[in-house]
């Protein structure tokens, strides 16, 4: 992303754009697997995998040489790219601004003097501009999910959706293509979460900054309140809700936070997004 010349313009939001599409082409061809492992600092975990499993030779040949193909697609040029996906939330300070692009139906949400801000919308199949491309791109929805098999709309990977040949990225039937949204961070500003869908189909937004709030009134590391929040939201056995694996990042402004004012008339309609158009877990202060 640093490096587009878009960035380079000033352009954060497009940059943001682009690096999501860019990583579904990456996950097509051997060059970019080996990019995005040599990103993640992985290269000694992933790289055997990826070229015995996906770019080995056929038929017991051998070659020591694998970055001497051509093209991005390798030796095995039927390859497509991944199946699996998974959805990308991201959040991104810069001077004042806070930035959120989004693919997918995980969620960030501020909280604003307690009153909880989304500031991402949830892909799902059944919003009309998520099912008028997919309708177009030649998919159906059918219980609530694409093509009857995900239960989201846009998302890094899945790339069996993406073989339209004749439509551009951000139109195939599921697309990495992020929605973006800019908000000016000002003093009433107190935390953002990050979070997935199985947090989400446990709490609401307001729920989630309410319970964020208790705890911060006694527990200063946020990773304990990431923690009691995935306690919360656990099924106590195999059924129902709360059976999803959970991620989530906490974010707290450092200022001080009077916890105990109760949330005042905002600007923004509550639980919508303000516009400007695994398991685990992580904390961070800013």
């Amino acid at each position: 992303m640093l490096k587009h010349e878009v960035y380079a313009a000033g352009d954060l939001g497009s940059s943001v754009q682009k690096a999501f599409l860019r990583m579904d082409e990456m996950m097509c061809g051997q060059r970019g697997w080996r990019e995005l492992a040599r990103l993640g600092d992985k290269m000694d975990k992933f790289s055997g995998m990826i070229e015995g499993l996906i770019w080995s030779p056929k038929g017991g040949e051998v070659n020591d040489h694998i970055d001497d193909w051509p093209s991005e697609e390798g030796p095995h040029s039927d390859f497509h790219g991944p199946n699996s996906g998974c959805t990308a939330c991201v959040a991104i300070i810069r001077n004042n601004q806070l930035l959120v692009a989004n693919a997918g139906d995980s969620r960030c949400v501020i909280s604003k003097k307690g009153q909880a801000y989304n500031l991402s919308t949830d892909h799902k199949p059944n919003l009309e501009i998520e099912k008028e491309r997919i309708l177009k791109a030649g998919g159906f929805i059918q219980y609530g999910r694409v093509n009857g098999s995900l239960n989201l709309a846009r998302a890094i990977g899945d790339v069996e959706f993406k073989q339209n040949k004749v439509l551009p990225a951000e139109k195939q039937i599921i697309t990495a293509h992020p929605d973006i949204t800019t908000v000016e961070l000002c003093d009433d500003d107190e935390f953002f979460v990050l979070a997935c869908d199985g947090i989400w189909d446990c709490m609401s937004s307001q729920q989630l900054v309410d319970f964020v709030r208790e705890e911060l009134k006694t527990e200063s590391r946020l990773s304990v309140i990431c923690e009691r929040v995935f306690d919360k939201c656990l099924a106590p056995s195999a059924g129902g809700e709360g059976c999803d694996n959970m991620t989530m990042i906490l974010v707290q402004f450092k200022k001080p936070v009077d916890l105990d004012a109760s949330p005042g008339e905002q600007p923004l309609s509550p639980d919508q997004p303000s516009e400007s158009r695994s398991t685990g877990k992580s904390s961070v202060e800013t």
